[in-house]
């Protein structure tokens, strides 16, 4: 039996707008998938005269600055990862212009047999492919939201499992893809790669999931336990929340998407993940009495944010708004720290 044939399917959802959106799937904070949202746009019709048709219209958008593409060999099996030492890579890097990439998924795509696994992803819609943006109507999110949107295209490929710090509405517009998604507490029973030295953006997973090793990651049997399915199909769209982990495996020779992330909160958060590798300085190597302690004072001051109304508005400091002024000097405090 294939190790995922019992897994959770993530709930479907029919004739989404933005005010099912808003009210009904945000607020679950659960991968749900959007059947046939983004079935009428351009690039999902043209997608369906196959791999030439869909990039002879990308390229008619691509501009000249180059694009990150990898480059694997067939006997990958489409899984980019690391090498076996954890510390080098199983595919190359290109920097190259998007036209050339697209010719190159075209020759690729059309032979099967002798195909090899490349792709690029991340690919940001108003800096490489500004006229595309125009046609990609995303009215399940307020106008005024800060987005980023990106289109990850190739051949058929494996992204090992990681997470993404925004939200993320994923539409596909070309080919078959099969999402498998966790929620962040599984991230022990997932066996995590190096934090320092990532394959992209985010860390990943070291389990191959087509052929998981039990031996080497017996704990990864739980987390097949948690995990749930998505497979969409040209049109549908995924939504998963702040920190989802997901694994996404191309179904077909030929795959394109559509990703549009964003955050919610005040603008001037940054990443988290700023936090967590300070951490690693101050709160680490600590006496595990201490750390208990420091988890408290964590909690209390971030994690639940408990209100301080015991102390006058004026005098809260940096418990109250957080002006301009007052991140400036949090972020002067902080610097001065790590000299």
């Amino acid at each position: 039996m294939f190790v995922w044939d019992d897994a959770a399917r993530v709930p479907v959802f029919e004739n989404v707008d933005r005010r099912a959106f808003e009210n009904e799937i945000a607020p679950r904070h659960r991968p749900a998938v959007l059947k046939g949202y983004a079935r009428d746009w351009p690039a999902t019709r043209i997608a369906a005269g196959g791999p030439a048709a869909l990039c002879a219209y990308l390229g008619g958008f691509a501009q000249p600055a180059p694009v990150q593409a990898w480059y694997g060999t067939p006997g990958m099996q489409g899984r980019f990862s690391y090498s076996d030492d954890v510390i080098g890579r199983n595919f190359e890097t290109r920097s190259l212009p998007l036209r050339q990439l697209l010719d190159d998924i075209v020759a690729s795509a059309a032979d099967e047999r002798a195909q090899r696994p490349l792709y690029a992803g991340a690919v940001n819609l108003p800096q490489h492919l500004p006229g595309l943006a125009t046609e990609i109507p995303m009215d399940l999110l307020d106008p005024a939201e800060e987005r980023l949107v990106s289109l990850w295209i190739g051949t058929r490929t494996r992204t090992s499992a990681h997470w993404d710090l925004p939200q993320n509405l994923a539409s596909v517009i070309a080919g078959r893809r099969r999402f498998t998604l966790f929620p962040i507490e599984q991230i022990d029973n997932l066996y995590i790669g190096p934090i320092d030295n990532k394959l992209a953006g985010q860390p990943i997973s070291l389990v191959d999931f087509a052929q998981p090793d039990f031996e080497r990651f017996p704990k990864f049997r739980e987390a097949i336990a948690h995990a749930e399915i998505a497979e969409l199909e040209p049109g549908d769209t995924l939504y998963m929340p702040s920190l989802c982990v997901h694994h996404v495996e191309s179904l077909d020779a030929f795959g394109a998407m559509i990703n549009v992330w964003w955050r919610s909160g005040p603008a001037y958060l940054a990443t988290p993940l700023f936090t967590l590798f300070h951490a690693f300085l101050t709160l680490r190597g600590m006496p595990e009495d201490e750390r208990r302690s420091w988890r408290v004072l964590f909690d209390h001051y971030v994690f639940e944010a408990r209100p301080h109304e015991h102390i006058p508005p004026d005098a809260r400091g940096i418990l109250g708004e957080l002006t301009p002024e007052l991140r400036r000097a949090i972020k002067a405090f902080v610097a001065q720290s790590l000299k």
